[in-house]
């Protein structure tokens, strides 16, 4: 999402980067116009301007919002969350614990859950894999089991909206299918997860999700440009 009249705002990210994903994922949700900065998260060349927006961790994203910058995903969604109150849905809940409990889940995933896949991508035989592909999939039963009890017979785990599990876990939706491509196992099955099987359908066709969530084959083409890239730094 691009706009001219972007209301002060401007997000430095990058189109592959789930954790740019999840911001713009957030903004679209709250309707909220902004500027799309694509950055090189993958180079330590970094832009003098993502240097000078986040000199700490010189990393993507980072929202700023009347030239001042927010850095880190999941900071930067409760920040448009408490922003923009009166923009779209909440994307935290109102009570207290499930509040607490969205943040804990949502750290579940990126602390983890997800790291797994990258484990995977580097295994070496069958055993290895094997081992961590179990992991993965208890994990995505152990979400399946919070996500029947958040989303209380509804569509998200916000429950009728999106809500920040859903953004947070939806913004790895391409990357899990880009896995599933790669290795044949399917991550979120109809036996195995059902809720979640239909929920990553229902997000990734979601106005607020579509546009940015990558396709996997144009992330396997990305990534092995990098790694090319890479070889020849």
């Amino acid at each position: 999402m691009m706009s001219r009249e972007t209301s002060g705002v401007e997000l430095l990210g990058a189109w592959a980067s789930p954790y740019s994903i999840r911001v713009q994922i957030a903004l679209n949700l709250k309707s909220i116009p902004y500027e799309f900065t694509e950055e090189k998260f993958y180079t330590t060349n970094k832009s003098a301007r993502l240097l000078e927006a986040n000199p700490i961790h010189k990393k993507i994203p980072v929202l700023i919002h009347d030239g001042k910058p927010i850095s880190e995903s999941l900071i930067i969604l409760q920040y448009i969350d408490e922003a923009w109150p009166s923009n779209g849905p909440s994307i935290l809940p109102s009570d207290p614990y499930d509040r607490a409990m969205a943040r804990f889940w949502a750290a579940y995933v990126d602390e983890k859950w997800f790291p797994a896949f990258k484990e995977l991508e580097k295994a070496s035989g069958d055993e290895e894999r094997g081992a961590i592909v179990e992991r993965i999939h208890e994990g995505a039963v152990l979400l399946e089991e919070s996500f029947v009890k958040c989303c209380r017979l509804k569509a998200y785990f916000g429950g009728d909206s999106l809500g920040y599990i859903d953004i947070v876990l939806g913004s790895y939706l391409g990357f899990i299918k880009l896995t599933e491509s790669a290795t044949g196992i399917k991550i979120f099955e109809e036996m195995r997860t059902p809720g979640l099987a239909r929920w990553a359908q229902r997000l990734s066709s979601h106005e607020a999700a579509k546009d940015v969530l990558p396709d996997a084959q144009k992330l396997f083409h990305f990534y092995m440009m990098v790694q090319e890239s890479q070889k020849i730094e």
